[in-house]
């Protein structure tokens, strides 16, 4: 009897979670068919050669994992990410008593357009930036391999955040 009413006062909580989504692609429209991803530009001094490209496929496939869009190239896409990359910069963190930094840290910034061609009330023009601190030890080429691939990764789902997620 006692797990009857536990089963019941589950179903009557979770009755109420009708209209919410927890997927990705929650707040997407279901009039939203396609959207473009343009190449993203290097506007920031250093970094790898292909950092940009490196980027825009990142974002290309997580869009094409999590959400029901088809990629359209031409720019005319139901939604258009574009933008630039605009900070590869490496600063001193966590000063130590010999006045030399104890860590590095590596942060990237990326300039987003989003536009939907159907709803402009959701466009928006913003800097999204992570970081990831490595020790002073070792200099970034020796790990620049190891920091990009998990700042670019947190960058998309900042992105995907704003743009399609449910949050």
């Amino acid at each position: 009897m006692r797990s009857k009413a536990v089963v019941l006062l589950c179903l009557f909580f979770l009755s109420g979670c009708g209209p919410y989504s927890f997927s990705p692609g929650g707040k997407l429209s279901s009039d939203l068919k396609t959207i473009t991803i343009n190449n993203f530009v290097m506007n920031a001094a250093g970094g790898p050669a292909n950092l940009s490209t490196t980027f825009t496929e990142t974002l290309k496939e997580y869009f094409q994992r999590n959400t029901r869009l088809q990629m359209k190239p031409g720019g005319d896409g139901d939604l258009v990410l574009e933008g630039a990359i605009t900070g590869y910069d490496v600063t001193p963190q966590a000063p130590t008593a010999s006045d030399k930094a104890g860590l590095n840290r590596l942060t990237i910034a990326v300039t987003v357009r989003f536009t939907n061609n159907r709803d402009e009330t959701g466009n928006f023009e913003q800097t999204f930036s992570f970081f990831k601190d490595f020790p002073q030890t070792q200099t970034l080429n020796q790990v620049e391999g190891q920091l990009v691939q998990p700042i670019l990764d947190q960058i998309v789902l900042d992105i995907f955040g704003k743009t399609a997620g449910d949050w």
